[in-house]
């Protein structure tokens, strides 16, 4: 893969956080990039943003966890371009609650979005990167697989079960020319994550890094860029965290 104007990303959940970040870096590197988002008016404007920055961009609205949907649209976009070359599963919604207080709609809502979402994101993109016999996907992991915390039972499972699909998918996918890896967010204060985590919450666990700051969503974007890029064409099955150091703390 070449980070030329032909190449084409599809970044899900790219109205806002990483997912803005992520579209807006891939676009500076040359991508075509595919902006997902539910919101139509988040899309509309992260598409906005890089073309008035002369990159190429193009929203789409779409319901990430609807199989059929996903299908439909992805396929669209190859009939329109001929191509999907990267794919960066972002989207995602999370609820913190102690373990005794999910019930079924949140733990399926959560599901859906976190897992089911990334599976059919991956189906949907394998055919037209294996007859062109390249292509690379990065997943949204999170410290959470790896390390328990206050009401994350069901987002650490998501992120587990993302986890294990990504290295499981890098083998499978690895001998048709699919590279899958997946990145690892630290504590990134997003528009979405402060409507769970506080000011003060997110202060304390900037000083408890070793590198003594909160991440941005451009660090994480530079991290899916890379992945994503030439420089990484023997990167498969990783998963790379950009954590401040957290996890080795």
């Amino acid at each position: 893969m070449s980070e030329s104007a032909e190449c084409l990303a599809i970044v899900t959940g790219a109205g806002r956080g990483i997912g803005r970040a992520t579209a807006l870096r891939l676009a500076e590197d040359g991508f075509r990039v595919i902006v997902v988002d539910r919101d139509p008016g988040n899309a509309d404007h992260v598409a906005g943003e890089i073309r008035n920055h002369g990159g190429m961009a193009e929203p789409r609205v779409l319901d990430v966890t609807d199989r059929a949907a996903v299908r439909k649209e992805y396929a669209g976009v190859v009939e329109q371009y001929g191509r999907i070359d990267a794919l960066v599963n972002n989207a995602i919604w999370l609820k913190y609650a102690p373990l005794v207080d999910f019930d079924e709609s949140l733990v399926d809502g959560m599901f859906a979005i976190g897992i089911k979402a990334v599976l059919w994101g991956m189906q949907a993109v394998v055919p037209t990167m294996t007859a062109a016999g390249v292509g690379a996907i990065v997943n949204l992991s999170s410290p959470a697989a790896f390390r328990g915390g206050p009401g994350t039972s069901v987002y650490s499972t998501v992120k587990g079960a993302v986890t294990s699909l990504t290295t499981q998918a890098a083998v499978e996918l690895g001998p048709l020319g699919i590279r899958v890896n997946a990145i690892i967010p630290g504590s990134i204060p997003t528009e979405g994550a402060r409507q769970h985590v506080s000011n003060a919450t997110y202060a304390a666990r900037g000083d408890s890094v070793p590198l003594r700051r909160n991440g941005t969503p451009e660090d994480i974007a530079d991290g899916i860029a890379y992945l994503l890029s030439p420089r990484a064409a023997y990167v498969n099955g990783h998963l790379l965290a950009v954590d401040g150091g957290y996890l080795v703390s």
